[in-house]
């Protein structure tokens, strides 16, 4: 998009984000305040879709809030250090390991559960006994 300032509708449409997410990003102070039109709709810029772009890009690699924070803060800073960024990257991608490791546990132990169980009509419920224990 050009300079032009275009519509939170607009804006909405070209990055694929909600129009409340865009504007709970705005609050947040993620997204700058845009202009307003004389009858107060906000009017975007191109560097407002950039920005909500790289935000989505980041919460669909499931950065945290406090995360995409800090990136912003380094993109947005003088120095961009490459070594900060990599070091938020890999933070992150170690506790996306250890939800992965926690999730195959979980599964796990719902597949021995499971197993335990007829799946029959019966009132007795051997997974409902250890879940109740």
């Amino acid at each position: 998009m050009s300079d032009k300032r275009v519509s939170i509708g607009s804006v909405s449409a070209a990055t694929g984000c909600n129009i409340e997410t865009i504007r709970y990003y705005e609050k947040e102070g993620l997204l700058p305040s845009p202009d307003r039109s004389s009858g107060g709709h906000r009017l975007y810029s191109s560097a407002h879709i950039s920005r909500l772009s790289f935000i989505r890009r980041c919460r669909t690699l499931g950065f945290s809030m406090a995360e995409i924070r800090q990136l912003l803060a380094l993109v947005d800073g003088a120095e961009v250090s490459c070594e900060r960024v990599k070091q938020i990257a890999d933070d992150h991608l170690a506790d996306v390991r250890a939800r992965m490791a926690d999730l195959k546990q979980m599964e796990q132990s719902l597949l021995e559960l499971s197993a335990r169980c007829s799946g029959t009509a019966t009132p007795e419920c051997p997974m409902l006994d250890i879940l109740q224990a």
